[in-house]
């Protein structure tokens, strides 16, 4: 357990609205550059360099050096899980009132590297319903049933398999239910993306949220109803 003002070090990194702003932005799961991330903070480069270098510090940014550019991510996917349920937090003690981002953004988009929303939610809920995934002790574990669908659907579970954790539960915000977090997490939504099932949506101006926001393509809803027999409600 941390101690209290390691604790309250780290609640204050979140607490500065234009690091809020950034690390929202990296939960897309791009590399985002201090330029990009500064005009999503709208503030200057100077601060954003000092900004992320608080970040990095801090160990929720990590920092990817190519040539004389610096590419900023979260730096892991514990991080992008406690800025998920962050989020759900603040919405459970928010005032009650109408969603506020769009129901394009709750219906499916990224967090980090896995699907999120209620594209997410439902697919969790399919791979566990169909017993594609089986509890296991920290999270899942893929069942010999769920192996040959996953394969044939062209999930990489090599890759998946590499990861530290293989599958676990991410407290969706929007949602309040579980989305699939860890190795298979990420590679189902890779696979989904490079076979164009899920695509992300054009954004407009330098909202960190739409950064995030996903599309199902009329292909991708159709395999995954075959597959899965997963159907999204509105």
């Amino acid at each position: 357990m941390p101690t209290p003002a390691a604790f309250a070090a780290t609640a204050a990194l979140l607490g500065e609205p234009a690091r809020a702003a950034m690390l929202q932005a990296l939960l897309g799961g791009e590399a985002l550059t201090a330029g990009e991330l500064a005009r999503i903070a709208g503030i200057g480069a100077s601060a954003a360099s000092a900004h992320l270098a608080r970040l990095a510090e801090g160990g929720l940014v990590a920092v990817h050096r190519q040539g004389r550019h610096r590419y900023h991510r979260l730096a892991s996917e514990e991080v992008a899980a406690a800025l998920e349920m962050l989020g759900g937090l603040t919405l459970s003690v928010a005032p009650r009132r109408p969603w506020p981002h769009g129901e394009a953004f709750r219906a499916a988009r990224l967090c980090y590297d896995h699907l999120a929303g209620r594209l997410g939610v439902a697919l969790h809920a399919a791979l566990a319903g169909r017993a594609w995934l089986r509890p296991a002790e920290g999270g899942w574990e893929t069942s010999a049933e769920g192996e040959a669908g996953l394969a044939a659907l062209g999930v990489d579970l090599a890759a998946a398999r590499r990861a530290r954790r293989l599958a676990c539960d991410c407290m969706d915000w929007s949602e309040r239910r579980p989305h699939l977090a860890g190795g298979l997490g990420r590679e189902i939504a890779a696979c989904c993306l490079r076979r164009g099932w899920v695509y992300r949506m054009a954004t407009r101006g330098e909202d960190p949220l739409a950064r995030r926001r996903l599309a199902l393509s009329p292909e991708g809803a159709r395999r995954l109803e075959a597959a899965l027999d997963l159907r999204l409600e509105g």
